[in-house]
């Protein structure tokens, strides 16, 4: 029974690992911008000549130019991670409450899977800053949800209080 518990969990966190690292090989994330530190550094403000203020100021707009143009791609990089990931694992639960439903270790696997996939894709969504996109996807969480537990738990047994 503990083997079989193990397995199941085994497959499910392999199957969640399996769609973010497929995520990551093939659809890398933005790089993060190389921050140039100033050229006047060790010197404190009062030393600095304005010609050198001039440079510090410079620096420092360009470096938030592309701060702000890295975190407006990787907020649309989370979006899409978001939704590829929602979409495999609605993949999964649906694999496993239909196609493998005979064997069970693989079927719970599965949907361990899908679940903690789903998860991470919700988590991906709040990354993205946008509270539409945020609202859809954790409503596609909760309704994937409640099917899972309605399919899983609560069908099972009305079937098994209808024969009686």
């Amino acid at each position: 029974m503990f083997l079989r518990i193990a397995y199941t969990i085994f497959i499910g966190i392999l199957l969640a690992t399996f769609v973010g690292v497929g995520i990551a090989a093939f659809y890398p994330s933005p790089k993060q911008p190389k921050q140039d530190m100033f050229p006047y550094a060790e010197k404190i403000d009062s030393e600095l000549t304005p010609e050198e203020k001039k440079v510090q100021v410079a620096q420092q707009e360009k470096n938030q130019k592309e701060w702000e143009a890295f975190s407006e791609a990787n907020k649309e990089y989370s979006r899409d991670v978001s939704v590829i990931s929602l979409v495999a694992s609605v993949i999964m639960l649906g694999l496993g409450l239909t196609l493998v439903r005979k064997i069970y270790m693989m079927s719970d696997g599965l949907l361990l899977g899908g679940v903690l996939t789903l998860v991470y894709s919700i988590i991906r969504s709040f990354n993205s800053n946008n509270n539409q996109f945020q609202f859809i996807v954790v409503s596609v969480g909760l309704i994937a949800a409640l099917s899972l537990g309605y399919i899983k738990f609560v069908k099972p047994h009305e079937k098994n209080s209808s024969k009686k």
